[in-house]
């Protein structure tokens, strides 16, 4: 894989990731009914601080490591397989309406918080999002990042077996990665803040859903990728 077909799945990647429903979402909607549109400009910013920390310490001090031998392999073997089954659940969620865009104060995601949303008044209230309990919203970015169970997992199969195989590029690959990974987030809660900002709804449910289901096939194609590299590939 290149560098721009790097940056591209990372892209897709992460548009897939940040579209879905959870604390980051709810806490940018809050936000930008506060600040305006810059709200989701700063809570990437912060989500990338920490997302930036994260890949530079794996790939510094657990670069040659995840390289090795089988690790690498195991590492795509997991993180196919999840892939696979994440995008299966989000094509088949979305197809038959089982999620919905959030754009609202009291849309659904007060009513259901989504996985990996820290239970309290906020998100159990229907009809409340939680904001960033007064932090700025770099801060929020950070620390609403580090409280989402699904951030860890995400990196801990997914993220992790990306950063092997873009490693394979050496550093180029990695930044070629990350800035893809990063420009998606920017591109989606710049989207979600000037919507909200701007009053009115830009993307509609079915607009919405239409996308999952494409996020979700292109998942699970990732996926069937991942695997058959870990399952192909010389140690």
């Amino acid at each position: 894989m290149d560098l721009f077909g790097i940056a591209t799945s990372a892209f897709i990647l992460g548009f897939s990731g940040a579209m879905m429903p959870g604390p980051l979402l709810t806490v940018t909607i809050s936000e930008s009914t506060r600040r305006g549109f810059i709200a989701g400009p700063l809570i990437t910013l912060g989500h990338a601080i920490l997302e930036l920390a994260l890949v530079l310490a794996l790939a510094g001090g657990l670069s040659i490591f995840l390289t090795s031998g089988g690790v690498a392999q195991a590492i795509a073997v997991l993180g196919g397989a999840f892939l696979v089954y994440m995008g299966w659940g989000m094509a088949r969620d979305a197809y038959t309406g089982r999620v919905s865009l959030p754009m609202k104060q009291g849309a659904s995601a007060g009513d259901t918080p989504a996985e990996g949303d820290a239970p309290g008044p906020a998100a159990s209230r229907p009809g409340a999002l939680p904001g960033s309990g007064g932090l700025h919203p770099v801060a929020a970015g950070i620390l609403v990042s580090l409280a989402n169970p699904y951030w860890s997992l995400w990196w801990a199969t997914i993220g992790l077996g990306f950063i092997t195989l873009s490693l394979k590029s050496g550093y180029a690959g990695l930044a070629s990665f990350f800035t893809g990974h990063i420009l998606a987030d920017l591109a989606w809660y710049g989207l979600v803040a000037a919507a909200i900002a701007g009053g009115r709804r830009f993307i509609t449910d079915h607009i919405y859903r239409g996308v999952l289901v494409v996020c979700g096939v292109f998942l699970i194609g990732l996926g069937v990728y991942f695997l058959y590299y870990g399952l192909t590939a010389k140690l």
